[in-house]
């Protein structure tokens, strides 16, 4: 039976990923049946989106973290196939143009923010200033900061610092109702080998693969140790991380989508009501559609 608690990190838990399957092997539905499942979900998120955009009371970011080759990209579309593209935007965010690096790191991230009644998605995020810049250090003498002159400087307070900054500006946004919901999708290093060689072999995917990838593939195990950093300083009552199992890309999107709908469903969306003298209006307007002939 699907339980959300499974997957959800919990505020001051502590954790190692490698505790964490990327692959779940008891699992509630079977693949066969997962198609008509996922279409079920992707038509409920529908109606909760149309719900949500004419309610206009709340915002929904949807943060999507993950190695590469785990499945963002598919993972995003699978929540996009279902709802109005007028109500949703999905921001990819690669490195940061000089304008950006001109500004905090949070400010390029404020400007993708969905406004009440929409979904924005972030396909990877704010999260890349505790991620890729605590395992490449030199990337933080780019954002000018006064005290930093060196990576010597970037000490454990540093980061302290940043994980506090990341809470509070997800505190405001929560404070001033926008929900946000945050995936990590695990993947482990021998599936990421396969789908990388899979990218090679296969020409349609040439373009998925890049040289970079497998560079950074040297440095995984800091990754990971980055990604648990981050996930066990932020994950919190109102902005929580789910830890989602990714070795089986059918699995993992029918995971993601049944958890957005399900926190969605919390919210008691409702179409708006309109005045009495409105109505009024309304009723007198069909009265003149009505007559003509």
């Amino acid at each position: 039976m699907f339980n959300i608690d499974d997957f959800k990190i919990k505020e001051g838990m502590k954790l190692s990923l490698s505790d964490f399957p990327t692959v779940v092997k008891k699992k509630d539905i079977d693949k066969k049946d997962s198609e008509e499942l996922i279409l079920q979900d992707i038509e409920e998120l529908s109606a909760l989106q149309d719900v949500l955009f004419a309610d206009k009371r709340h915002a929904i970011l949807i943060i999507i973290q993950a190695m590469d080759a785990a499945g963002k990209d598919g993972t995003i579309k699978h929540i996009m196939s279902g709802v109005n593209p007028a109500g949703v935007q999905v921001t990819s965010f690669k490195s940061p143009t000089d304008k950006e690096l001109d500004h905090d790191y949070f400010w390029r991230h404020y400007l993708a923010l969905p406004g009440k009644g929409e979904i924005g998605i972030f396909n990877r995020s704010h999260y890349e200033n505790v991620l890729i810049t605590k395992v490449h250090p030199e990337l933080i003498l780019k954002e000018g900061h006064n005290d930093i002159q060196s990576v010597n400087d970037i000490n454990k307070s540093f980061w302290e610092k940043r994980y506090k900054q990341i809470v509070r500006f997800e505190k405001n946004l929560t404070e001033n109702d926008t929900i946000i919901l945050k995936f990590f999708l695990h993947i482990s290093k021998d599936v990421q080998k396969k789908r990388f060689l899979d990218r090679i072999d296969d020409p349609t995917k040439n373009w998925k693969f890049s040289a970079d990838d497998l560079k950074e593939r040297t440095y995984w195990d800091a990754y990971q140790s980055a990604y648990e950093d981050a996930i066990i300083n932020t994950s919190t009552t109102d902005a929580p991380w789910f830890i989602i199992p990714a070795d089986e890309k059918w699995y993992s999107r029918y995971l993601v989508g049944k958890i957005v709908c399900n926190e969605l469903k919390k919210l008691n969306l409702s179409y708006p009501n309109l005045p009495d003298n409105e109505r009024s209006a309304l009723v007198k307007e069909k009265e003149i559609l009505l007559k003509e002939k």
